[in-house]
Parts: structure tokens; sequence; C-alpha cells
């Protein structure tokens, strides 16, 4: 081997062991978890990265919900009868659930938009409308 090539070694061994020990963790692990655990139990934990988590539900200390399920159905229920529940993450459908069209006229109007190019294709968002020309 040249001088070059050991000196290189050399040095790249250096920046190994310098780099790995200015990496290194000043506390050991079962120190940071004990922190970790004391910190839990007084809820001082502090939110992490990700995004934050939803809200508790309605649960006693000892782990137990403090309203039955029964008690929570049937809440539900009279909110849906009065049509108050909160609407979920789909589209709004007619009030039976069914469309107001024929099977063949929503049929008939796919095709034509289909000729005319004017469909969006699966997984692309659609392209927002032009404006209006004077």
């Amino acid at each position: 081997m040249t001088m070059k090539t050991v000196l290189s070694i050399v040095a790249a061994a250096a920046v190994a062991l310098l780099s790995t020990q200015s990496f290194a963790q000043d506390k050991a692990r079962a120190d940071v978890k004990a922190e970790a655990v004391k910190a839990n139990k007084k809820h001082e934990m502090p939110a992490g990265e990700g995004a934050p988590a939803a809200p508790a539900a309605k649960v006693a200390k000892d782990g137990k919900a403090k309203e039955e399920r029964a008690a929570v159905k049937a809440d539900a229920a009279t909110a849906n009868k009065k049509h108050e529940m909160p609407a979920g993450d789909s589209t709004p459908a007619a009030k039976d659930g069914k469309s107001t069209k024929p099977r063949a006229e929503v049929k008939a109007e796919t095709t034509d938009a289909a000729k005319k190019k004017q469909l969006t294709p699966a997984g692309e968002a659609a392209a927002p409308a032009a404006p209006a020309k004077k």
C-alpha cells in the first residue's frame, strides 16, 4: 500500500472514532426510562412529532367507562332519530339513499362524458373549471 492510502485509512478511522463519541448519549437508558415513567405518571409527557392525539374517552381512573354502553347507544339512537348526528366522512346521499335518476339515464350520461373526454382518470383530482368568457 502506498503512504497516501494508509494515511487516508488512519484519518477515516480517527473521524469515525470521534464522531461516535460526539453523538453518544449523556444518560444511560435506565435513567431515561425512569424519567419517562415519572413524567407519564404526572401527565407531563411532551408531545411527540406526530399529530396530536384524539381527546381521551370518558374513562374513570379504574379504567372503566363512566357511561354504560347501552346509555351511549340510546343517546346516539335518539340523536339519529332527530337528525342531529354529525355528518361522517362520506358524501351526503339522497334522503332514502337511492339516486333520483334511473340507471339507464346515468349510464347514458357517463357514456356521453366519456366520449367527450370529460371524465377524470382514476386517482387524479378534478381539474378546476375554466373561467367564463364575457
